[in-house]
């Protein structure tokens, strides 16, 4: 069994906390009050606002090192909702590889709702989470995480594909944002 790191305790975070101990692995989550805690996990996932990940990799990059790196943001424009915050041609998850040389870094969650990974479905269809990066052990090891707790697993591809993931994470903010969809909602997949 895996034990993961979570850095954020809002929705995300603790949704993420339950599937992971749905699938019986051990969980240490983290706020922003435990800025001194280690981070124990092998697997760290970020589940934070992209605003936020720039605080999370200056306080903690260095412990990053060798472990897998879960990256759930979306980089979008929370003022307007209208785009995303990162040039055309990259990704959060790029900046955030870049910024992490030696840690193994996926996208993942980034197109799914707390609800969705609360309760394991999307309307009738099981949760299915996205993943994608470059390191096949890493997306292995998140993806054994991920179907333990209860939920299937498509990888994407490579971390190039991490753009189309936020574009389509956007898409989905986007129609909740304006009610077109429920927060609870989503997009599920049939594979």
């Amino acid at each position: 069994m895996a034990h993961v790191t979570i850095i954020g305790t809002g929705n995300m975070g603790q949704a993420i906390a339950a599937v992971a101990g749905r699938g019986g692995h051990t969980v240490q989550l983290l706020g922003r009050t435990d800025a001194a805690t280690q981070v124990d996990g092998e697997i760290v996932v970020l589940a934070v606002p992209y605003p936020a990940v720039a605080e999370v990799l200056a306080e903690r990059g260095d412990s990053l090192a060798g472990k897998v790196v879960v990256d759930i943001t979306n980089p979008l424009n929370f003022e307007t909702f209208d785009s995303l915050t990162v040039p055309s041609d990259s990704s959060a998850t790029a900046e955030i590889a870049a910024a992490l040389p030696r840690s193994r870094v996926v996208k993942a969650f980034n197109t799914t709702f707390a609800g969705t990974l609360a309760a394991g479905t999307v309307g009738a269809l099981t949760t299915t989470v996205l993943i994608a990066g470059d390191d096949a052990e890493a997306k292995a090891s998140l993806t054994d995480v991920i179907t333990s707790g209860g939920l299937n697993v498509i990888d994407a591809g490579a971390l190039v594909r991490a753009r189309e993931l936020e574009a389509l994470g956007f898409l989905q903010i986007g129609l909740a944002a304006s009610e077109k969809i429920s927060w609870t909602g989503g997009f599920g997949a049939v594979a």
